[in-house]
């Protein structure tokens, strides 16, 4: 699985930590001061390693979904409060690929309109949690990783 992290997040962060002990995780490290080169370090990480689930957090959401978008990756997606419509990535999925969206009902930093507009395409699937915009429930048992397994099988260690 790769992680594309969020602007305050790092390949270390909490998101990157909790992965880690559950799946085989590749989290590689990008400037988010500069979206397009961080897409291009991410189709690169992906034509390299070939994860079987991509998950993208917040500033990392809006990465995974222009990757998508670009047909640079059409496999399982993981969004998480995807900051998709901060970034000018529109909200637009290609037929073809499985994007599952969790976000918080309390988020203020990226409205949950936004990833219910790209919930409107047939192959999204858009889970609400009563959680702020670092999501951080999903951190606590198995809620995470269970979203992932939904997926794939992503090196799955437990």
């Amino acid at each position: 699985m790769q992680l594309i992290h969020g602007l305050e997040g790092s390949p270390t962060g909490a998101k990157a930590q909790y992965l880690a002990r559950c799946f085989e995780l590749f989290a590689p490290a990008m400037d988010p001061r500069d979206f397009e080169g961080a897409i291009r370090t991410q189709a690169e990480a992906l034509a390299t390693h070939r994860p079987d689930v991509l998950v993208g957090s917040s500033f990392g959401g809006a990465v995974a979904l222009a990757l998508v978008q670009r047909a640079l990756w059409r496999g399982p997606t993981l969004l998480l409060a995807p900051a998709h419509a901060h970034f000018g990535v529109a909200a637009a999925v290609p037929a073809g690929v499985a994007i599952t969206i969790v976000h918080g009902t309390r988020d203020d930093v990226c409205p949950i309109e936004h990833s219910r507009a790209l919930a409107q395409s047939p192959q999204v699937r858009l889970v609400e949690v009563d959680d702020d915009h670092r999501l951080s429930s999903l951190l606590e048992g198995d809620a995470l990783a269970g979203f992932v397994r939904g997926l794939g099988r992503s090196g799955d260690r437990g």
